[in-house]
């Protein structure tokens, strides 16, 4: 018995432009309902002035953009900018050496373990970290007690800026160090050995053969921590207290607080989302360049 005839080849080719939509088909209506979609819903709640839980929805221009520009809630979105860049420059400085130390001098059978070890913290949740750095840094908490018991001055630095930072640090300094370790493991150690036997001294070697060839991993890290820290609410909340608003914070209060206007909370969304988006649009590009030699 003969196998039946295979269909022409001219149909295959025909539908073979299919297979791609159909398999993109479920991750594209999981983003159009849990992320386009109600971006869509809180844009047209941002053109509502003065909406709140239980009002018609009726789009009448554009006074909640007109408010963002207000100094006071300039003055907010300032303040996350200093957050996140402060941040983004603290991670970068204090993760670079310790990825380094990982991928190029730490042994090869302890590198893993060792990443293991320093994300570790982050299994746990956001929320016990902040305030595990409560009971460090509150007048009568760990840090004090210490500083005490060796005749050293005392440091009031919860509910202040510092302490935003040091919790902010803590939490996104993972993923800095294992964006930079990934960058660092492929190092060109011939680059280096070329670079000393030309007479260069440690340095001139990091800033012109070490730093060229991680500029990839060094633009998507920082811009990793950036986008995080941007819409961090957690750390700023607990560890920074009234006078560390930031916008997450802001628009919290809009949905949440006492305020309850969807309206103006929906419009720093927007603006939040903006800023996001801008930020992943430059990861994409930036994070794919390729190392300079």
């Amino acid at each position: 018995m003969e196998p039946p005839p295979l269909p022409p080849r001219k149909s295959i080719i025909r539908w073979k432009w299919l297979e791609p939509l159909t398999l993109l088909a479920p991750a594209a209506i999981w983003l159009g309902l849990l992320l386009v979609l109600p971006t869509i819903v809180i844009f047209e709640l941002s053109l509502v002035p003065n909406i709140r839980p239980g009002m018609v929805v009726n789009p009448s221009g554009i006074d909640n953009y007109l408010r963002v520009l207000e100094p006071i809630n300039f003055q907010v979105m300032g303040r996350s900018l200093f957050f996140s860049i402060g941040t983004t420059i603290l991670c970068l400085i204090l993760g670079f050496p310790v990825a380094y130390w990982i991928a190029q001098m730490a042994p090869k059978r302890w590198q893993n373990l060792l990443l293991l070890g320093f994300i570790l913290p982050n299994f746990t949740s956001s929320l016990l970290r902040s305030y595990s750095w409560i009971t460090i840094l509150r007048h009568t908490g760990v840090l004090n007690t210490v500083l005490k018991s060796i005749s050293l001055p005392t440091l009031d630095i919860l509910n202040t800026s510092a302490a935003v930072f040091v919790g902010m640090a803590y939490s996104y300094l993972p993923y800095m160090v294992l964006i930079l370790y990934a960058s660092l493991e492929k190092l060109d150690r011939s680059l280096l050995e070329a670079a000393a036997d030309l007479g260069a001294n440690p340095l001139q070697t990091f800033w012109k053969v070490t730093v060229p060839q991680t500029l990839p991993g060094i633009a998507a890290g920082c811009l990793l921590v950036f986008i995080s820290v941007l819409g961090d609410f957690v750390d700023p909340e607990l560890l920074g207290g009234a006078s560390s608003m930031t916008i997450s914070r802001l628009i919290y209060n809009q949905f949440l607080g006492s305020t309850q206007n969807w309206g103006f909370g929906s419009s720093l969304s927007m603006v939040l989302i903006l800023g996001v988006s801008i930020a992943i649009a430059l990861l994409i590009k930036y994070g794919d360049m390729k190392p300079q030699r």
